[in-house]
Order: C-alpha cells, then sequence, then structure tokens
C-alpha cells in the first residue's frame, strides 16, 4: 500500500524520508518524481537507493517506495554512492541512468515507470579511465530523435545515445567552455526551440545557474542564477518541468535536518519553486525555495519525541531571528 506523505502545497514537498536530487518526468499527466535517498543516520553522504513518489496536482504526493538500489547492478561493488539519477520515456519503456559514486553511469530499464528496472547491460554505460567524475547523469530527446546524455563534476561531458537508449555512437565529448560558476548536476531540456541546462553553480554554497544554448551541443552562454547562492543553500540540484500551464524548478534543502540540528549533515530534502520565463526565453529574476506552512504531522510527533528525550528548545530561524514556538510560523528561506 502506498501512502501520501504531503497535504497542501508545502516544503518541503516530501517529509518522511531525507530526499535529495530530485528528477521529475512527466508522463500520462503525472508527475513521476525520482529522488536520491539519504539515510537517516547520514552525516556525510550515505545513499543506498532511489524512490519514486508521484502527483498530479503539484500538491499531494504519493510515495511509491524503492524504485531501485545498488543491488540492481550486479557489477556494483560499492556498498555506498546511489547518487543523482535520472528516468526518461523511449518507445514505452523507461530508462533510469543511475551513477554509482566512483563507479561510472549505469541504466535500468522497465516498461513501466513504477518498475521494475533491470539492468540490461550487467557493466557500465559510461566510466572514463575509472575515474570518480562520472556523476549525475541528464538525458533529454531532441525533436529530431536524437538523444543526448550530460554529466559530470567538475567538467561537462556528452554523448549522442543511440535509439536503444543503452548505448552510444562517437566519442565523449567535454565542453570545452562550460557555464560559468558551473559545479555539477546538469539538467539539460529544450523549451520554444532554446537549449537549457541549468545545473549546481559554485562550491560552497551551492545555488542553481543557467545556460542557454541554440544547439544541443553548444556553445552555452551563462545567464545567470535560477536560485542565487546563499549561506543557506549548502548544496544543490535542479529538476526542471513545465506541467499544467506552469514551469517548475525542484531543488533541495536541509529544512526536515534543522527541525533536530544545525550541525550539518548530509540529510536533504527536496522543494520546488515556480518559475516564469521572459519573451526571450530567459528566466524572469532568481527565487529561492522557501518552506512553506507548518510541518505535516509525522514532523511535529518526530519534534514532540526530540523534546521527550530532553531536546527542549527547537529553534527556528527566521532571517537572523530565532522562534521557539512549535506551531505558528510562516517559512524558511534559503
Amino acid at each position: 500500500m502506498y501512502a501520501a506523505v504531503a497535504v497542501g502545497a508545502q516544503n518541503p514537498i516530501i517529509q518522511t524520508k531525507y530526499t535529495a536530487d530530485p528528477a521529475p518526468m512527466v508522463y500520462n499527466d503525472t508527475i513521476f518524481l525520482y529522488t536520491t535517498h539519504d539515510e537517516d543516520d547520514a552525516k556525510g553522504f550515505k545513499m543506498l537507493d532511489w524512490l519514486l513518489y508521484t502527483s498530479t496536482d503539484m500538491v499531494n504526493w504519493t510515495d511509491r517506495g524503492v524504485v531501485a538500489s545498488l543491488e540492481s547492478f550486479d557489477w556494483v561493488t560499492r556498498d555506498n554512492g546511489a547518487w543523482a539519477e535520472q528516468c526518461i520515456e523511449r518507445n514505452g519503456k523507461f530508462y533510469m541512468y543511475c551513477p554509482i559514486h566512483g563507479q561510472g553511469i549505469g541504466v535500468l530499464v522497465a516498461d513501466s515507470p513504477y518498475g521494475p528496472f533491470k539492468d540490461p547491460l550487467n557493466k557500465p554505460l559510461v566510466w572514463q579511465k575509472e575515474h570518480w567524475n562520472d556523476i549525475d547523469p541528464t538525458v533529454f530527446i531532441d525533436d529530431d530523435g536524437q538523444a543526448y546524455m550530460y554529466w559530470g563534476n567538475p567538467e561537462v561531458y556528452y554523448v549522442k545515445l543511440n535509439e536503444d537508449m543503452i548505448s552510444y555512437s562517437g566519442e565523449i565529448v567535454k565542453l570545452k567552455d562550460k557555464p560559468e560558476h558551473y559545479q555539477e548536476g546538469p539538467w539539460t531540456y529544450k523549451r520554444n526551440g532554446k537549449y537549457y541546462m541549468a545545473f549546481a553553480s559554485t562550491c560552497c554554497p551551492e545555488g542553481i545557474g543557467y545556460a542557454m544554448s541554440d544547439k544541443p551541443t553548444g556553445p552555452w552562454k551563462t545567464e545567470g542564477y535560477i536560485m542565487r547562492p546563499t549561506e543557506r543553500t549548502r548544496g544543490n540540484h535542479p529538476g526542471i518541468i513545465d506541467y499544467k500551464g506552469k514551469s517548475y524548478v525542484f531543488g533541495l534543502n536541509y529544512d526536515l535536518m534543522h527541525l533536530e540540528t544545525f550541525e550539518h549533515h548530509e540529510r536533504r530534502s527536496v522543494s520546488v519553486a515556480e518559475m516564469h520565463y521572459n519573451p526571450d526565453g530567459t528566466l524572469v529574476g532568481t527565487l529561492q525555495l522557501k518552506t512553506t506552512g507548518s510541518m505535516d504531522q509525522y514532523q511535529l510527533q518526530k519534534c514532540s519525541i526530540k523534546k521527550a528525550e530532553g531536546i527542549h528548545d527547537l529553534v527556528f530561524r527566521f532571517s537572523g531571528t530565532e522562534k521557539t514556538d512549535l506551531l505558528n510560523w510562516d517559512y524558511w528561506e534559503f
């Protein structure tokens, strides 16, 4: 049985687990939101599997559980490192591109966006000289049917995928002039004839920057920030969709973790904000992902348990001020 995990238009949109690296996909009028999963006891990156959430209204999200894990790949020898994936549909099949930190990028295939996902290659799709930079793949299919995969930290690489989506033709290309402030986590898409590459920008903290091009292979012109870096961001990873006449950018913050501690751990939470475009295709200004409304009953209960354990002052921070009132608050801003 699946569980509805958020009621009302609240950020973070997932409040029952630590989630990061949002990868939304629209299919048959439903948003399929694939995420990475920070374990509850994570201090650094402790990531073992990938999760799936669905919505038809951008308000209520249903937890579909674990959709794949490190164990989905027989060739993976690491017990950690299930980093930022993306899923895309082609010809009725669903392809999930999964980086295993330190072992390249694998691909899984399913007949349904819910899975089960299987490994058709039994080896990495990409692993350059066995280095650690092959992370954060993003894939899109152009209007002419050519598919591209981009990835990388601190460089940007791309290949042309074949129609089978599990092999590629030609050489791996490293961008000669990567977008300004590019760090990692590219998200590439096409809208109204323009190509976009959003990405985690600068480090650290990280915001979300973006660049535009007239061709999928570049050159890319850096246009600015979707979300400007601030001391509250620490890290980020964009996922962008158009849905029911509106545009949205998904990202991440640490607001759930901050209910318990302001000591930094890698326990992140996915949030979303609406985006707007200018007539020339550039984005209107910059935005911040905000925690909105009050946390759901799950989180309030979690806080109450912490209080019962002797933590009596849960401090909420609002633009330089502090509050200890658990029930009445508006939002955190990055």
